[in-house]
Parts: structure tokens; C-alpha cells; sequence
């Protein structure tokens, strides 16, 4: 009996070791786990304090309706004989990204010829992009390249181009002439930028059947005193609706700018379209009724002939 209970004695101490050693183990796992927990959410929470800079709201949220943005007025002194005084609408998914009107018109005064005009006015605005940066940035770089397109038309002689004051926050002319359908027109194209929307606008005119062809400073001061009331439009259009930045996930419209290349494709297809209903309507610029025109005059000729 005394042996049994030294030995009992020894048994249970051997039993309580390993009890003992799992306990500490458990211990010691816990305080791993939780010294690792705390160490790998330090640079979650630091990350999450050094969030990405937003971008600049763009200013404008909305486009005037481009057939409103120049006054009638206007309209009838540069285009005296419009075929549409409300003006012909650009074609365009979108019209609070884009949009754009033209007038056209052949001002016939008999023995003295015709005077022909076209004004064309188009309007692209930004949204200000995460990704892509303020709206104002990136019609900064549309309106550089609406200049170097003017620059380039195909067939222009004598340009030349320079900045002009007044008209938005930036502008620049671009004029030149062009001979086609066997006539000399005067060009003058103004580009402007008034925050997050870019204006291109055209205007040119030539003289037929011998009437004398506009004065190349006639035809600029029409263009520049149209895009003064296009960016008037712009301004009263849009100017008490900020638009936020779009975030780097948000997804953007169709026929929104999502991108410099993009508007730029767009804009080319744009011009391109308007281009086709350019030359549908006036045969490259020359009225359809330019032979019914010259008939007219050659008539009229004949009949001042006879009663002289």
C-alpha cells in the first residue's frame, strides 16, 4: 500500500504535463494569431487614409440647343436667305454631349448674281473623369485639336490663325480660301473653350454669277460676333449645374467623350456625317438651284436687253 501511492502520485503528474503544455501551446497560437491580425490590417487602414485625389467637378452639366445658341438676328444677317431660319440639326445620340446646327442659303439678286453662306456651329462637352482627369482638361485638348483640324481642311490656301480675346476663356481663328464648284470661298473658323465644353464654329461664303465674293474681314467678324452668342448660350445653359467627377469604375454614355481618342474618332465621324449632309444638301457647297440660278440671271439679262 505505501508503494501504491508514490506511484499513484507519479502517474497523475505525468498526466498533468501534457495538459499543461497543450494550455500554453493554445496560448501561444492565440497571441500569434492576434499580433499577425494586427500587423496585417496596419496597411489596410493606412491605405484607406491615402485615398486617391478626386478631380475638379466640370462646371457645365448640360448643352444649349446649338439651333438656339445664335439669335435670330444673327442668323438673318449672316445668312440673309437661310433655307431653314430654325437652322438644321447635326445628327446625335446624346445632345448633352454633343450637338451641333448649320443654316445655308443662296441670296439671289437677279443681274447682280448670288451671294451663298454657310454657318455650322458644333458643341462637345466634358465630364470630368477619375481616370481621364477635369472636364476642363480634356476640352483643353479637344480645342487644340479642333484648331490643327481647321488648320488641315483639305484643298485651303492662305491660312493662317491667331488667337482672339473676348470670346470664352480661350479662342482662335483659323481662315483660308477655297476654290470649289468653280468659285472662290472665304473660310473663317472660330474655336473657343469655355470650361468643359469646346464651340467650332464656321462660317464662309462665295459670290455667284459674278457677284463679288465676300471680303475674307466680313466673313471673320460674322463668325466671331456668331460664337460670342454661342458661348453666352453655353454659360446660361449650364452654369448653376456643376457635374461631379465620373469615378474610375463608373461606366459613361454612348456618345459621352469617355476619352481623347474616342471624342476624337467621334468628332471625325461626326464631321464626316455632316460633311455628307453637307454636300447632300448644297452639292459641296454650291447651291442645287446654281444652274436654275444662272438661267434666271441669263433671262433677266435678256429681258433688260429688250426693254432697253
Amino acid at each position: 500500500m505505501h508503494r501504491s501511492a508514490p506511484r499513484l502520485s507519479r502517474i497523475l503528474a505525468c498526466a498533468a504535463v501534457p495538459v499543461m503544455l497543450v494550455v500554453a501551446g493554445c496560448s501561444s497560437d492565440s497571441g500569434d494569431t492576434k499580433e499577425s491580425g494586427s500587423s496585417e490590417s496596419s496597411p489596410s487602414a493606412s491605405a484607406s487614409k491615402k485615398a486617391e485625389p478626386t478631380v475638379e467637378p466640370a462646371k457645365f452639366a448640360a448643352l444649349p440647343d446649338p439651333c438656339k445658341s445664335i439669335t435670330k438676328k444673327t442668323v438673318a444677317s449672316l445668312v440673309p436667305s437661310a433655307k431653314s431660319k430654325n437652322g438644321t440639326p447635326t445628327g446625335s445620340s446624346d445632345t448633352a454631349y454633343r450637338a451641333g446646327c448649320s443654316w445655308n442659303g443662296l441670296d439671289d439678286n437677279g443681274v447682280k448674281g448670288s451671294q451663298y453662306r454657310w454657318l455650322d456651329i458644333g458643341l462637345t462637352r466634358f465630364d470630368s473623369d477619375q481616370a481621364l482627369g477635369s472636364g476642363a482638361k480634356r476640352a483643353q485638348q479637344d480645342f487644340d485639336k479642333q484648331v490643327a483640324k481647321a488648320k488641315a481642311s483639305e484643298g485651303a490656301k492662305k491660312v493662317a490663325e491667331a488667337p482672339v480675346a473676348g470670346i470664352g476663356e480661350q479662342a482662335t481663328k483659323v481662315t483660308y480660301d477655297l476654290s470649289k464648284t468653280g468659285e472662290d470661298f472665304k473660310y473663317a473658323t472660330v474655336v473657343t473653350r469655355t470650361e468643359n465644353v469646346v464651340i467650332t464654329l464656321t462660317y464662309n461664303g462665295a459670290g455667284y454669277a459674278g457677284a463679288k465674293t465676300p471680303s475674307s474681314d466680313d466673313i471673320l467678324k460674322g463668325a466671331e460676333k456668331a460664337a460670342r452668342e454661342a458661348v453666352a448660350s453655353v454659360t446660361g445653359a449650364g452654369a448653376d449645374k456643376p457635374s461631379g467627377a465620373t469615378p474610375p469604375s463608373g461606366k459613361a454614355s454612348n456618345d459621352k467623350p469617355t476619352d481623347d481618342k474616342s471624342s476624337d474618332d467621334k468628332s471625325s465621324d461626326d464631321k464626316s456625317s455632316d460633311d455628307k449632309s453637307k454636300d447632300s444638301k448644297s452639292a459641296d457647297d454650291k447651291p442645287k438651284d446654281d444652274k436654275s440660278t444662272e438661267k434666271k440671271t441669263s433671262a433677266h439679262k435678256a429681258s433688260v436687253k429688250k426693254t432697253s
